[in-house]
């Protein structure tokens, strides 16, 4: 008969002369629905995780779990390919697979040419991760506060908190958790099996779905419903969220045209576009930046306020196209700007492109008046309250994005005992 298992299980490996308990271990990750071998199995002599193809001589021993392919209150324990642990409150950890799927899920988030500026850590015996900030991926030039860093960061974050949640795990939160490490922007702890909340759950299957998208929407309006829920979406991360329009609309298109003209004529502008663009000729590992695939048509005509990638160059093939003559600019703000508002600013981010997603709505944003001082401020609608104008996206009705490469998790992750 073969041997089914749940994570949380003993397995209990035999002497077969005496009978006596030569090993055991509980067994933190599944790689079949119905629990058959081979398991992840943390051993308890060594702490540490290895693949087990049980032979004749190993047993399990169940220690109490719910019906099978059941979680708590009736959820679901399979997730995708993965298997909810959160079912099992013995479970001391998640298995490496099921880590570098959760981190898969984190860096799918979007930042500023995709320079992917993050870094996780998690150690298995607190049930933690960290999202520590990667200079590698900093833009000096463009960013030099690191500001789009720590929103790119926060996004990933964001990804972070829903996947651990479509997991089954609750978790805590805590944005810079150490004044001493400023690199160190976030922990995630995994505190126990999912309540009834399906937030931020729900907004899953937008994780790998959610592409920026450089091509021309529909001259659509976006229902008040959805304006309404992407305003939510962004309250609940402590953000404000308006849409632009009469002279504010006008006035930040102008905004965003007149950085879009510097950033083509400033060499460190140009030298930050240059070093995450990837021709179709680029000999470069094609694992971060944005690929010729992805620049989108140049504009013709339109207001949309588009960045052109290839810096004002000629790319052989690239088609033009008519872009928006009133374009749905939303401006996401915080009452200040420190470090901390921009990690929420991240995650406001992010959870309104997977809610618009959601909704049928694509999206791209709108940075290059950001990225100046002096353009920066005339963003804010004086007569709203705004403050701090964080990031611009355009939304609307159009094609989906193209998906852009992301580094495999295993070069952005580190896994502790």
């Amino acid at each position: 008969m073969p041997m089914h298992a749940h994570v949380g299980d003993q397995l209990i490996v035999e002497s077969p002369t005496t009978g006596a308990a030569k090993r055991d271990g509980e067994i933190v990750g599944l790689h079949h629905d119905d629990g058959t071998p081979p398991y992840d199995v943390r051993w308890s002599d060594t702490d540490q995780v290895t693949l087990v193809f049980p032979g004749p001589d190993a047993h399990i021993h169940p220690t109490g779990h719910e019906p099978e392919g059941r979680g708590p209150k009736g959820r679901r324990e399979t997730t995708g390919d993965r298997i909810s642990t959160a079912t099992h409150g013995s479970a001391r950890s998640l298995s490496d697979a099921v880590v570098m799927a959760l981190v898969e899920d984190a860096t799918a988030a979007p930042s500023m040419h995709n320079a992917q500026p993050w870094r996780f850590q998690y150690f298995r015996r607190r049930r933690v991760f960290y999202l520590r900030a990667d200079l590698r991926g900093a833009l000096p030039h463009t960013d030099p506060e690191l500001r789009a860093l720590h929103i790119g960061c926060g996004a990933a974050l964001m990804n972070l908190r829903v996947a651990v949640a479509h997991e089954g795990w609750e978790a805590q939160t805590r944005p810079l958790p150490d004044p001493g490490d400023p690199m160190l922007l976030a922990s995630v702890t995994l505190t126990g099996p999912l309540g009834d909340e399906a937030d931020p759950a729900d907004l899953y299957p937008a994780v790998h779905t959610r592409h920026t998208s450089r091509f021309p929407f529909a001259e659509t309006e976006i229902p008040a419903s959805v304006r309404t829920s992407l305003v939510d979406a962004a309250h609940r991360e402590h953000v404000a969220l308006s849409f632009a329009s009469g002279w504010h609309l006008q006035s930040i298109v102008d905004l965003a045209l007149e950085a879009e003209a510097r950033n083509l004529t400033d060499a460190g502008a140009a030298a930050d576009l240059a070093r995450f663009t990837r021709a179709t000729d680029d000999t470069r590992p094609a694992t971060e930046g944005v690929p010729e695939y992805a620049f989108g048509p140049r504009r013709r005509i339109g207001k949309a306020p588009m960045r052109d990638f290839a810096g004002g160059k000629t790319v052989p093939g690239r088609p033009t196209a008519d872009f928006e003559t009133f374009p749905h600019l939303a401006l996401l703000s915080t009452s200040r700007d420190r470090p901390v508002d921009w990690l929420r600013t991240g995650q406001a981010v992010e959870r309104v492109l997977l809610r618009a997603t959601l909704a049928g709505l694509s999206a791209s944003f709108v940075t290059q008046a950001l990225e100046w001082q002096d353009l920066r401020w005339p963003l804010r609608d004086p007569t709203s309250g705004m403050a701090y104008v964080q990031m611009m996206l355009r939304l609307g009705y159009g094609p989906p994005g193209t998906r852009t490469p992301r580094r495999p998790a295993r070069d952005v992750l580190d896994i502790e005992p």
